[in-house]
């Protein structure tokens, strides 16, 4: 077959991509590991806000993308499996596969649990804290203002303390809501605590996991919580669009059904997991006869509670490729480089004049300061050394990850002005 001038171009930019994913995930990289990401000149300590896709991930993007294209050459390559992926995801934060399934987003699985528990309607408490999601507060601001009773627990010295959650919940409550890490400083909860706490008082506990899978140890069995959440475009190193939501085996049975979709339903006979076998219409023409217009089973676990429309497909391969990734360099090793940058700049930006918020001897990735103006007065510097981290109103954010290493934290410090 003769290619054509496109069709060589975009052979010979496939083949070292591809080269590169290969060697990503049949090696373990070093860390600092820059050779798994694409070059760049900026200094990039943001990864809490979005992490780079790597190389490798982006060649599993191409090839996906090609066959869509119907490249004949893409075509004999074999397919991500779904399900393989969601095990993977499963794997990494010590649940069974059949526990996990796809959601758009964080807050679209943080939602779903709200509707299957029945918020707004039914009675019962909300306790939910600080620093959880704060672009998430207006959610049950919202549902306090359709009468569920919300209770917010306060931080204290960038904390939550277990004194403060333990006399916010009360009996009748309901549900805890909150973040294993707090996007805002990087407090990180002891989650079985909470859950024990919770359980005590017959409350189910739901944790936003984002800002902890694949920053930081992850075991969901272990500390008993009922519902988790996350999206794939932060430690995952996947893109937006697609995540994954958490549903505990048992917890299940008591909840009706409130979301329903294409994924979530099957044939009666259908076996167990996300294969796809529709369920048996009865209206067209030789359907079987029937006494409603479909027969279908609800598909087990949490696909059948939480499965709904299509997905993303495209960022699957990503994701993939991201697990395959962690795993083989696995997250205790990730969560110690990543401490090993913290700790100077910590030092770094004490001895600037900047208050911390991020409580010392917090194992996530995330380092926050406080600074008025922060947005207005450091972007311009920040720009200038072509350094990026997360600017808001009133404070900045550092998070690295595995391919920052000492001349990103130096160059930082250089480029941040006396507070």
């Amino acid at each position: 077959m003769t290619l054509s001038r496109r069709q060589a171009l975009g052979a010979a930019i496939a083949v070292p991509l591809a080269t590169q994913g290969t060697r990503a995930a049949s090696t373990t990289p070093s860390l600092p590991d820059k050779r798994s990401f694409a070059p760049t000149p900026i200094a990039y300590l943001d990864n809490a806000s979005t992490h780079p896709i790597s190389l490798g991930a982006r060649a599993a993007m191409d090839a996906y993308v090609a066959a869509r294209t119907l490249d004949p050459a893409a075509a004999a390559r074999k397919p991500v499996d779904r399900a393989a992926t969601l095990a993977k995801f499963a794997r990494l934060v010590n649940a069974d596969p059949d526990e996990v399934t796809w959601v758009q987003s964080t807050t679209m699985g943080e939602q779903a649990i709200l509707r299957a528990l029945g918020f707004p309607h039914s009675k019962g408490r909300v306790v939910t804290d600080t620093l959880h999601f704060y672009a998430g507060f207006p959610m049950y601001q919202e549902l306090a203002k359709q009468g569920v009773d919300v209770a917010w627990v306060q931080a204290r010295d960038g904390r939550i303390h277990m004194e403060d959650m333990a006399k916010a919940i009360t009996p009748g409550t309901k549900l805890v809501s909150l973040s294993l890490v707090s996007t805002y400083n990087g407090f990180q909860y002891d989650l079985k605590a909470v859950c024990d706490l919770a359980h005590a008082a017959g409350a189910l506990v739901y944790a936003d996991i984002i800002h902890a899978a694949g920053a930081v140890p992850v075991d969901l069995h272990g500390s008993a919580v009922d519902f988790a959440a996350c999206a794939t475009y932060k430690w995952l190193m996947g893109d937006f669009g697609l995540g994954f939501l958490y549903a505990r085996r048992g917890v299940l049975d008591n909840l009706p059904l409130a979301d329903f979709g294409y994924y979530g339903f099957a044939a009666p006979d259908a076996p167990p997991g996300i294969t796809l076998s529709p369920p048996e219409t009865h209206i067209y023409p030789m359907d079987p006869p029937g006494t409603a217009p479909v027969s279908y089973s609800v598909r087990p676990g949490t696909l059948g509670h939480f499965g709904t429309g299509t997905y993303a497909q495209s960022v699957i391969p990503a994701i993939d490729h991201g697990l395959d990734y962690i795993g083989a360099l696995g997250v205790p090793a990730i969560q110690t480089h990543a401490q090993s940058l913290i700790a100077p700049l910590r030092d770094g930006i004490k001895a600037k004049g900047y208050t911390i918020i991020t409580p010392p001897g917090t194992p996530a990735p995330i380092l926050t300061a406080l600074h008025p103006q922060a947005k207005t007065r450091l972007s311009e510097p920040m720009a200038k050394a072509q350094v990026r981290i997360s600017l808001h109103d009133h404070h900045f954010r550092i998070a690295p990850s595995v391919f920052n290493d000492m001349g990103d934290v130096d160059r930082l410090l250089a480029a941040l002005p006396r507070a």
